[in-house]
């Protein structure tokens, strides 16, 4: 048997040290915390307040925008953004949510907008969400007078885009706006953030990596409610974008601007009340390089920075756009138009290439083309005579094309679409790789396209079936056929350089920020892509140049009347394009003529190619041709009056 426990004296003295060494231990703690808590808390309470520090963004200006010769067409300006530290709202849903609908009262931004950026922030609410950038003076006084009243606030400097030039080469610039989620999902890995401000069309979104600048942060420390409790400590400084430097020329693309919107009042002054709307583009038809690209109506793109209600609406809801004629379209790349009678020196290259005609040979230029029972007219109902391929260009006989439309619709099916895949070769039918966008890549009709166009079962098998008289309106640039005037451009650049397909651009090279302008530090070059030969036979070519220069310069030429003149050698080619329009009052539409007049000079050494469109604006010599000839006065710097004699024309 084991003896019971007994507690002899030595034990219970151990007992006893260890509970007075464990009073003593709880002892001193209790009177620690009771010395922190009551007799040093508000201290410490106050400190706590005072070193909360918050890291800070430092916008970095993006980089400016220049043309050819160093102006600055796009740069910034000195702004206040609004941002909301989501930590900082209040605690109370409903005093929280007041709050926010004051702010997006006060700034003008949906209430929703602000609530589901504020709610996506919860991951991280200690990085501030920016609500606007560009505040009013007013809305900034606002603020500022109200501070107590905004838990969570802050005004803080942020850089806007400025437009020196106001509506100059809106459509190749583009703007800047929030990024979007998708965007910062596509774009996080290359240091975007959630606040940050982006090119979202034009150069401004093509060459965004090169234009935002790296973002500087600081250091801040407030108190409980947000306020500053010390100054802004910087500890990265922000590094500007670089700059862009575009082929545009300045005095060019503001003549080419005016240029459109006196096409436009030439067109109307003659009875065309339809005409609203057009493009010129003018190219350097041996490099590529765009030297201007204009589109009517325009915009100024400082409307996405003052974010004005009305103004954006012209450009972003559908039916206000269509009152003002679409001002945010760029027609120069993106609409589709029938060409017309521009369209003639494809067939005539692309006839002399198969051999459906040879240089010398003639054919009869009547006021009628009949076929299939069928009759085409001629533009011009006086005009019966033999012509070789140059004066029918020359004189744009419809009638004398019609006849070479249906040569090409009897070649051999071995002989595959010969005028569609000339076309083609020429670079209709599909982008032209301009490094802006978006482009409408055109049509050019085949009997495949027809029968998959014409698939439904809406549509009879008469539908789908490829008719004679669809190559014959093709050969004069009428049916389904649709071209950009740039795709336009890069043609005529084809006749004019000997032959080769160039690709147009509109960014010669990136540069280093705030370097010297007469000596910059180029960081990366752009510039000319290599040309594509056609593999056009320079007799050919020499055939349709020589068909183009009459058209300028012979008394008969459909353009004599604007050109023949003109101080310096120019060659072209006049377009008037039949066209279903939708019109004010006209359920059904109507037939409006497109005004076209592409070409090039001087004809010897060609330097500068245009091509100008003026929509509903009548016969090419009318409108198309005459805006033309005020690019070519400023590229060539002729100061003569402008003389036009009235000549019928297509």
């Amino acid at each position: 048997m084991e003896e019971p426990y007994r507690l002899t004296p030595q034990l219970a003295l151990r007992v006893a040290v260890l509970g007075a060494l464990a009073l003593g231990v709880f002892a001193v703690l209790f009177l620690r915390l009771w010395a922190l808590q009551v007799l040093s808390g508000t201290k410490y309470r106050a400190e706590a307040n005072d070193n909360r520090v918050r890291t800070i963004q430092i916008d970095a200006p993006r980089g400016q925008i220049v043309d050819a010769s160093g102006h600055t067409l796009v740069t910034n300006k000195l702004g206040t953004s609004l941002d909301v530290w989501p930590s900082d709202l209040p605690k109370s849903a409903t005093a929280k949510a007041k709050e926010l609908g004051v702010i997006a009262q006060a700034v003008g931004v949906p209430l929703k907008t602000v609530t589901t950026k504020v709610a996506q922030s919860q991951d991280d609410p200690l990085v501030p969400v920016v609500v606007r950038r560009g505040l009013t003076d007013d809305q900034v006084s606002y603020f500022k007078e109200r501070r107590i009243e905004f838990p969570g606030v802050e005004l803080a400097d942020s850089y806007l885009r400025t437009y020196p030039y106001q509506s100059v080469a809106a459509h190749v610039l583009g703007y800047v706006g929030a990024i979007t989620a998708p965007e910062l999902k596509a774009d996080k890995k290359l240091g975007y953030g959630p606040n940050d401000t982006v090119g979202q069309a034009g150069i401004e979104a093509t060459y965004d990596r090169y234009l935002k600048g790296k973002d500087g942060t600081a250091q801040l420390t407030v108190d409980s409610l947000g306020r500053p409790t010390s100054s802004v400590t910087t500890s990265v400084l922000p590094q500007a974008g670089n700059t862009v430097k575009l082929t545009i020329e300045l005095k060019l693309q503001q003549a080419a601007q005016k240029a459109l919107k006196y096409g436009v009042n030439l067109a109307r002054s003659s009875g065309q009340t339809a005409a609203d709307g057009g493009a010129i583009v003018a190219m350097n038809p041996n490099t590529g390089a765009v030297l201007a690209l204009a589109s009517y109506p325009t915009y100024q793109p400082s409307v996405y920075v003052d974010r004005s209600p009305k103004k954006l609406a012209e450009l972003q809801n559908p039916a206000a756009g269509a009152a003002s004629n679409y001002p945010g379209i760029d027609r120069a790349l993106d609409v589709g138009y029938p060409p017309g009678s521009i369209f003639k020196p494809v067939t005539a290259l692309a006839a002399l290439e198969e051999h459906l005609i040879a240089p010398s040979q003639s054919l009869l230029c009547s006021p009628t083309y009949t076929a299939y029972k069928q009759t085409f007219k001629n533009w011009d109902p006086d005009t019966n005579q033999w012509m070789e391929l140059p004066q029918a260009l020359a004189e744009s006989c419809d009638t004398f094309f019609y006849q070479l439309g249906d040569r090409f619709y009897k070649l051999p099916s071995s002989r595959g679409h010969a005028l569609q895949q000339w076309a083609a070769r020429f670079g209709f039918g599909e982008d032209t790789g301009i490094d802006v966008g978006p482009e409408d890549p055109g049509l050019v009709p085949t009997p495949e396209w027809r029968r998959q166009a014409y698939s439904g079962s809406e549509y009879t098998e008469v539908d789908r079936t490829w008719k004679p008289g669809y190559s014959i309106q093709l050969a004069i640039g009428q049916g389904d056929l649709e071209v950009t005037p740039l795709q336009m451009a890069r043609f005529y650049s084809l006749i004019a350089n000997g032959g080769n397909l160039v690709t147009p651009y509109l960014v010669q090279d990136v540069q280093q920020a705030g370097g010297d302008p007469k000596n910059p530090q180029i960081l990366r070059q752009f510039g000319a892509q290599p040309s594509t030969p056609s593999g056009v036979d320079a007799s050919a070519l020499q055939v349709v140049q020589e068909g183009l220069y009459s058209g300028t310069h012979s008394s008969d030429g459909t353009s004599y009347g604007v050109f023949g003149d003109f101080p310096v050698s120019i060659a072209g080619k006049t377009g008037s394009a039949q066209k279903i329009v939708h019109l004010a009052g006209y359920p059904n539409g109507v037939e409006e003529t497109q005004s076209w007049w592409c070409g090039y000079g001087p004809t010897d050494s060609a330097q500068i190619v245009v091509c100008a469109v003026i929509e509903n604006g009548g016969e090419g010599a009318a409108a198309a041709a005459p805006a033309a000839l005020q690019v070519f006065k400023s590229y060539f710097k002729v100061h003569q009056a402008t003389t036009i004699t009235a000549h019928p024309s297509d």
